[in-house]
């Protein structure tokens, strides 16, 4: 029976600022190891037995983010589905399921977070597969991870009589709210409860069926979504009315608790963690003899029980302890361990105010490559662009900048008005405001340049799209 992982890469991170931003949110970072948590997520089921190429629930923001992270390690995915807007868990999940069953009406889907951390692959596909022969008798099939702790950030499920003589797949008894303190408590000593990891396993079309009976609504938009959206050859992109008169619901409020046929699979020993905060981080972060994480250019002078993050500079500390420290190259944040779950707050206060800080690091990634900003003033600011091999940015113009390029690495091939130029490392040109312009690399390695550009207005916004090999049509589309 054909298994289809299908990976939910929504979600903006604010717990994780300033290395997530909306922007670049946590499941794009390589936070734990060499590849990033969505690409753990799509290489979690390689070697599994009649598992095939994942579909992924995305945005357009992060479109070309995704698929450059699926071919930077070899994943060709089934889909990549376009969410309009957001309206949770649900809805993304129908829309999976009813693209799924036109690959075999018969499949089975693996629904995983992106941003989680499971380091027991052995274990995870021993689960997935005796999750799969549940699922196959029409059973939905959640994962309950045992609780090591009183942890009040994840709800509960409390589970029945067992499936099995001697299993550790139960029938679900009931879904519980995030806890306080006391009944978390309750809830470990009880050892009838697990933390609801949101990772789910069913026949889609055993969903679908549960989905009409309980979500109608739910079902009919996601259904509309796909057959007005739109298909090219990298993306399927929902229609936006359809999607967006959709309830908002998630899979455990739409169906999980009201179906009959909800079962627990118990996951003890796969290291699982959904990295929900830099305490989480820390808490599987390797430590040195003073529990202190350090990673990047960090000295720790009579420091402990710290995690230190240094991407860009010398973080130094002296004397102090239980302390999250995490530099980039535009911010830093210091916080107390205690109160690593109040992160968030800064987003928000970030976002009231207008500033970019909580969307956009100083690196900017696009579909070609990157830019990231080295200085700027009142009326000139200056860029290093990267732009990968064989990619092309759009042809353009500006109204309000004119614009200077230093080659720095690499070659380029320029537009500038009427002219075509081949430029090498430094070589130079200057596009007056108001030229059309296009740069492109046309060799095999990196191409860099130096963007100088100085004008009344240097605002991202600033940009007349003539031709775009990417399907973008604003100026503030990514």
């Amino acid at each position: 029976m054909s298994l289809i992982p299908v990976i939910l890469c929504g979600g903006s991170g604010t717990r994780l600022w300033p290395m997530s931003r909306g922007g670049y949110p946590k499941q794009y970072l390589p936070l734990v190891g060499e590849h990033s948590l969505v690409q753990q997520a799509a290489l979690r089921l390689k070697g599994f037995p009649g598992a095939l190429a994942p579909i992924f629930i995305s945005n357009t923001d992060q479109r070309f983010l995704l698929a450059e992270q699926m071919n930077s390690i070899a994943v060709k995915p089934q889909n990549i589905v376009l969410e309009p807007v957001g309206r949770n868990t649900a809805p993304a999940v129908a829309v999976a399921a009813i693209l799924a069953q036109r690959v075999n009406p018969d499949a089975l889907i693996l629904v995983l977070p992106s941003d989680h951390v499971i380091p027991n692959q052995a274990l995870f596909h021993q689960l997935v597969q005796q999750a799969s022969e549940i699922a196959a008798n029409g059973k939905l099939v959640t994962f309950g991870i045992k609780p090591e702790s009183a942890h009040t950030g994840y709800g509960y499920i409390r589970r029945g009589a067992a499936l099995m003589a001697g299993g550790t797949c139960f029938e679900v008894d009931r879904f519980v709210e995030k806890p306080d303190l006391k009944r978390a408590q309750e809830f470990v000593d009880d050892g009838n409860y697990y933390w609801n990891s949101g990772m789910f396993l069913f026949k889609a079309s055993t969903y679908l069926a549960e989905l009409g009976q309980f979500s109608l609504e739910i079902l009919k938009q996601a259904e509309l979504a796909i057959s007005n959206g739109q298909q090219d050859p990298d993306f399927m992109r929902l229609d936006t009315a359809a999607f967006a008169a959709s309830p908002a619901d998630s899979i455990d409020y739409a169906v999980m608790e009201k179906t009959a046929h909800a079962a627990v699979i118990e996951a003890e020993g796969l290291g699982w963690n959904d990295i929900g905060s830099w305490t989480a981080l820390a808490e599987i972060t390797p430590k040195d003899e003073f529990e202190n994480s350090q990673i990047g250019d960090v000295i720790a002078e009579n420091t402990r029980n710290c995690y230190i993050r240094a991407d860009h500079r010398m973080v130094a500390t002296v004397g102090v302890q239980d302390l999250i420290i995490i530099e980039t190259a535009d911010a830093i944040l210091v916080a107390h361990q205690d109160q690593a779950q109040d992160v968030k707050k800064i987003v928000e206060r970030l976002n009231a105010t207008g500033r970019s800080e909580s969307v956009t690091h100083r690196r900017v990634y696009r579909p070609w490559g990157w830019y990231e900003g080295l200085d700027e003033c009142q009326r000139f600011q200056v860029k290093r662009i990267l732009v990968s091999p064989g990619r092309s940015l759009s042809l353009q113009m500006h109204h309000h900048r004119a614009e200077h390029w230093i080659v720095v690495k690499g070659t380029a091939l320029i537009v500038n008005g009427s002219q075509e130029l081949m430029l090498s490392e430094n070589q130079s040109t200057y596009i007056p405001l108001g030229t059309t312009h296009r740069l492109t690399n046309p060799g095999k390695i990196p191409l860099e340049i130096i963007e100088v550009q100085s004008g009344c207005y240097l605002g991202e916004d600033d940009i007349v799209r003539f031709e775009d090999q990417y399907g973008r049509q604003t100026a503030t589309e990514v």
